[in-house]
């Protein structure tokens, strides 16, 4: 699994969120609490918003705690709006273009878990992307697909309607072509460079961990694999199965329908 971190609010240097805190995201690559691997070392990337539309972009596949550009760009680099992953590889190689996050125009795209039996459901999901958006491919991944069938089914002008659809196409697929047991999970953020878009769920009960904090010292708001604090009453579990959308207006949240896979599994709670 993986850890991600997504700040809106006001202006600061990304080591705000990166590097400084307690249990900041450079700390959990190495020592993460809230998933099946401590260490999260196949990769990682940024993508900030800055005075343009699209993001800048940096992603690389080294560790990030052995990356020696990774402390200057997050000292110097200071944003309004990003994302940051750190990759622990489950599908697709350790390369730069399955680091997460994902980019396309302004759009910007990370995601947490897997697609259960992914190889023999990843052709059926391909089919669903529009030739347009599949000419962007770069990597292997099943997030990366994620992302492009979210693009497909109107991410830009519908973010809420896009992923009920990706949700039960996923769905339907994976109802016709068999989990083999392996469930489908997914915790993801992403970004049109105004607002923050959150979600975690999975057909088992056990959708990967999301945590929203409140107002940060610094006047912004945050969401994380884990508390960048650790325990503390101003971060609370994003509750499974409801997209919520963070902007400078506020949070607004929106539920949608859970994975259905036909998976006999026991459920648990979230």
């Amino acid at each position: 699994m993986c850890r991600l971190a997504a700040y809106l609010g006001t202006e600061i240097p990304l080591e705000n969120i990166i590097a400084r805190p307690r249990h900041s995201l450079l700390v959990q690559s190495q020592d993460a609490q809230e998933a099946k691997l401590r260490v999260n070392g196949d990769g990682f990337g940024i993508a900030w918003y800055g005075h343009l539309p699209e993001p800048g972009l940096f992603k690389d596949v080294l560790p990030a705690w052995a990356d020696t550009n990774l402390p200057s760009i997050c000292r110097l680099v200071r944003s309004h709006l990003f994302l940051a992953h750190v990759r622990a590889a489950t599908t697709g190689s350790s390369s730069r273009e399955n680091c997460h996050p994902f980019v396309h125009g302004r759009w910007a795209f990370m995601h947490n878990g897997c697609i259960g039996n992914f190889a023999h459901l990843r052709r059926d999901m391909e089919a669903l992307i529009d030739d347009g958006f599949y000419a962007q491919r770069r990597g292997t991944t099943d997030s990366e697909l994620v992302f492009l069938m979210l693009l497909t089914n109107g991410l830009d002008a519908d973010p809420v309607g896009a992923l009920s659809r990706t949700l039960e196409q996923i769905g339907a697929i994976a109802r016709r072509r068999g989990t083999n047991g392996e469930p489908v999970r997914m915790t993801c953020a992403f970004s049109d460079g105004t607002a923050i878009y959150a979600f975690r769920a999975a057909d088992d009960g056990r959708a990967p961990s999301l945590y929203l904090s409140d107002c940060l010292d610094h006047g912004g708001r945050a969401f994380a694999s884990e508390p960048l604090e650790g325990p503390c009453e101003r971060w609370r579990r994003v509750e499974p199965d409801t997209l919520h959308v963070l902007s400078r207006e506020g949070l607004v949240t929106a539920p949608f329908s859970p994975i259905e896979t036909g998976a006999d599994m026991h459920k648990a709670p979230a």
